[in-house]
């Protein structure tokens, strides 16, 4: 299960209970039915609908609903049980949870993290679990399951009260006490056979491979090599040394490589992740490594990269089981720890930062994809009003406050968080890329030599911008060309603003204005409304939109020669019409503005 819960919830009861139960689950968030949930990370109309769409996009999901609800929805959509995301109903008082789908696909694992959390017993259904209390599918974090086709005919024999065999290959330093303690009958000759192994599943085989995470791979590479060429030379490795990828614990690099698409990719098939060392560290590897070199020394600032990496990985304890292979500016190099390795205690991971436009403020506004991006991050920074506009999705995150003006240091802030391995989201409201972070976090990237942020994964998710808003509130004012200029000065010299009102205002744009006025500057909107005048009657329709997507929000209508600063503020944004945009009033009293596409300007009856 790669995904985190999500809790679709009817009512506001439901909420409160999945409000409880989200800190369990790093990344889950809620969805509450519309004009029956208050808050909510995402709001949604037809549940049904709803239910179906998260279960096709592969999405766990927790329904506080009743059990009749949640199969009318998805029976249409059930093909593949090997491939269904879970589903699990919990009753609103918490008193019972039941994993209706992918009980083997983590949804037992959901429903007994549920079930702890609530005190109670987990409604588990699937027979493996219930006889023995484990699923030989669904191992335990640390165990994957080399061919999971040859679990079914052996857990058919266990439930059928057959003896199977077990060949234990792994040390006595790994952990098996789920397999031995669950009451199995282990016998020497039975015909079904469990193997624990780190080896290379073989070809043909009817017994069941369990392997335990105990490999620490280590790869150093030239830059720029190629996904496949790696892919084909780790597999040729692992096939001449007898080795299983799903073995694998990790794959481990020094830092530098942090950004290589290769191995990235590597840890994307093998379903791991990447473990991040610096030289120093690695170095303190050198006496344990076959074939130090001087010039990778010299290169990177450490004897060795593949072998020290996967030692580095694997523990003080490990063996190295496969020294430094060589192809086409390729290295790897295998290490044994004589324990289950968990990956997130060595070295570091690979940092992500996105950089997230929430839109103007309310949750039905905000992208999914901006929403899942902050459930996803540990660490969300940003002016502190946008924080408080999400609400409960800061639930269980790491907040990094910051106040107006101070852009640079909390750019600065998000980019050395994501550098130091974290998963962090730098949120703007609107669209992130329009007078927002996106760009100071790029130009920081370039301009400031720090290489760290220079191998950051970083995402731009987009937003609803104030313009888009604005239009969609009056209308249709943007059907036709616009452009948009800030008339702040603190970033842009005046003379420089004016030239690009001359030239709206000549070109017959459409213009959103932001930044319009502040405390201490009042004149400028007044200059840009007379520059705008030169070009285009005083009959120009203008929206005044303030506080767009919150409860304060107003949308007016004015005329360009009735555009004042004792009008606007600074949560205002000015949208003046092109001298094609026309206002008309509405058989309800409300005034709609459009600027016509030239589809056709005969009066036709339809």
């Amino acid at each position: 299960m790669s995904k985190s819960p999500v809790f679709v919830v009817l009512n506001e009861t439901g909420a409160a209970l999945a409000r409880k139960l989200t800190p369990g689950f790093s990344g889950s968030v809620v969805h509450g039915l519309q004009g029956r949930v208050v808050t909510a990370s995402l709001h949604f109309e037809n549940t049904l609908e709803h239910l179906r769409n998260l279960f096709e996009e592969g999405h766990p999901i927790v329904a506080i609903a009743s059990t009749g609800i949640v199969i009318r929805a998805l029976a249409p959509s059930l093909s593949n049980k090997t491939k269904e995301p879970p589903v699990l109903a919990l009753s609103e008082n918490g008193k019972s949870v039941v994993p209706l789908l992918g009980g083997h696909n983590g949804g037992n694992k959901i429903a007994q993290n549920i079930a702890m959390n609530l005190a109670i017993e987990p409604t588990i259904t699937t027979a493996g679990d219930s006889r023995f209390g484990i699923a030989l599918d669904d191992p335990p974090e640390g165990w994957r399951v080399a061919n999971p086709n040859a679990a079914k005919p052996v857990m058919a024999a266990l439930l059928s009260g057959e003896n199977v065999q077990l060949q234990d290959e792994t040390g006595e330093g790994v952990d098996k006490s789920w397999l031995t303690e669950a009451g199995i009958s282990f016998k020497d000759d039975a015909q079904n056979c469990i193997r624990l192994t780190h080896a290379r599943l073989p070809e043909q085989t009817d017994d069941l491979i369990l392997s335990p995470g105990v490999l620490a791979l280590g790869i150093g590479c030239e830059r720029g090599v190629e996904a496949g060429d790696l892919a084909t030379f780790l597999f040729d490795v692992f096939k001449q040394h007898d080795l299983g990828k799903h073995a694998i614990a990790c794959i481990a690099t020094i830092d530098v490589k942090e950004d290589e698409t290769a191995i990235r990719e590597m840890a994307r098939l093998g379903q791991v992740s990447v473990r991040l060392f610096d030289a120093a560290r690695l170095e303190q590897e050198t006496p344990r490594v076959t074939d130090p070199s001087d010039y990778v020394f010299e290169t990177v600032g450490t004897h060795s990269v593949s072998e020290a990496a996967a030692l580095a990985a694997a523990g003080p304890d490990a063996e190295l089981i496969v020294p430094k292979q060589k192809r086409d500016g390729m290295t790897c190099a295998v290490a044994l720890s004589p324990a289950i390795i968990d990956p997130d205690t060595v070295g570091r991971g690979c940092g992500r930062l996105s950089v997230i436009g929430i839109g103007p403020g309310t949750n039905d506004w905000r992208a999914p994809e901006a929403t899942n991006e902050i459930a996803r991050a540990t660490d969300i920074v940003g002016y502190k009003l946008y924080l408080d506009l999400l609400g409960p999705l800061m639930e269980g995150k790491i907040r990094h406050d910051y106040a107006l003006g101070e852009e640079r240091d909390r750019v600065a802030e998000a980019l050395n968080l994501a550098a130091s391995g974290k998963e962090v989201a730098l949120v703007s409201s609107g669209d992130a890329g329009i007078y927002a972070m996106a760009s100071l976090v790029f130009e920081l990237i370039e301009l400031c030599g720090n290489d760290g942020w220079q191998r950051i994964e970083t995402h731009v998710v987009p937003g609803i911008s104030a313009l888009q808003a604005a239009a969609a509130k009056s209308g249709a004012p943007l059907g036709h060309d616009f452009c948009t200029i800030s008339l702040s000065n603190l970033l842009t010299p005046w003379e420089v603003i004016e030239q690009r009102l001359k030239a709206a205002a000549e070109g017959d744009f459409v213009i959103a204005l932001y930044n319009p006025v502040s405390k201490k500057r009042r004149e400028q909107l007044g200059i840009a409304r007379d520059i705008v005048l030169t070009s285009r009657p005083a009959e120009t329709p203008v929206v005044l939109a303030r506080n767009l997507g919150r409860e304060e929000e107003t949308v007016d209508v004015i005329t360009l020669g009735e555009l004042d600063a004792d009008l606007v503020d600074m949560l205002t944004l000015v949208l003046i019409g092109s001298s094609e945009t026309r206002a008309f009033e509405r058989g309800t009293g409300k005034t709609s503005v459009y600027t016509p596409r030239g589809y056709g300007d005969k009066k036709e009856k339809f």
